[in-house]
């Protein structure tokens, strides 16, 4: 199986979900989505952060991006599970899970890293577009539970940089000033960023988040 990688369409499949029965292009429509797996149900760091991302809900929402999550167990265990997430987390999980047993998804998506584990998936995201088209990749261990406050940072960049001829340096947060793309010349900085811009080198130009 070929490595996704950025750019490429999101493999389309159909699922069974703590919600029902998907067709994952279907489920997306026109938003944005984040697919993100879990090692297996009733571990700890999977809990804290299931739970985390049922809190932020609304923050994705915000952003026209849907969420939905995978693990290679199934659905009653999914369901059992939901429970507890929900009495630790002080949450209501609202959003689905994959119920992914036959590892068929989880191939499909390279989520399944046999030095790292050949039974579970590893902590593997996917940031898709409204296009359907791979816009971020990350990939942690086991042991270390996603930051998700760093997953919608990127998706306001990615969203931002998208309609915009601008990049976001490092560290950049939503409302902090970006940068100008290299391919616009000075003399169409004026029509382009009415906001102004401050050069710093021929290379590097500032300019406020052009929409804020």
């Amino acid at each position: 199986m070929s490595t996704l990688r950025l750019g490429d369409i999101a493999p389309d499949f159909h699922a069974e979900t703590t919600q029902g029965p998907i067709n994952f292009h279907e489920y997306l429509g026109d938003s944005w989505g984040v697919l993100f797996s879990h090692p297996a149900d009733f571990t700890p760091v999977c809990t804290t952060e299931l739970g985390t991302v049922a809190n932020y809900v609304p923050e994705f929402s915000k952003r026209n991006t849907k969420v939905i999550a995978l693990s290679v167990d199934g659905l009653q265990s999914h369901l059992e599970w939901i429970k507890d997430i929900n009495e630790t987390q002080n949450t209501e999980v609202n959003f689905p899970i994959i119920a992914d047993e036959d590892k068929k998804i989880a191939t499909l998506y390279d989520m399944l890293h046999p030095n790292a584990s050949d039974k579970f998936t590893v902590r593997s995201v996917f940031v898709i577009g409204a296009d359907k088209k791979i816009k971020l990749t990350l990939t942690y261990p086991a042991s270390t539970g996603r930051n998700f406050d760093e997953l919608l940072r990127v998706i306001d960049s990615l969203q931002l940089t998208a309609n915009y001829s601008v990049a976001t340096p490092a560290n950049w947060k939503d409302g902090e000033d970006v940068v100008i793309a290299p391919a616009i010349p000075d003399s169409d900085i004026p029509a382009k960023f009415p906001k102004g811009y401050t050069p710093i080198k021929p290379y590097l130009r500032l300019t406020p988040q052009p929409n804020k």
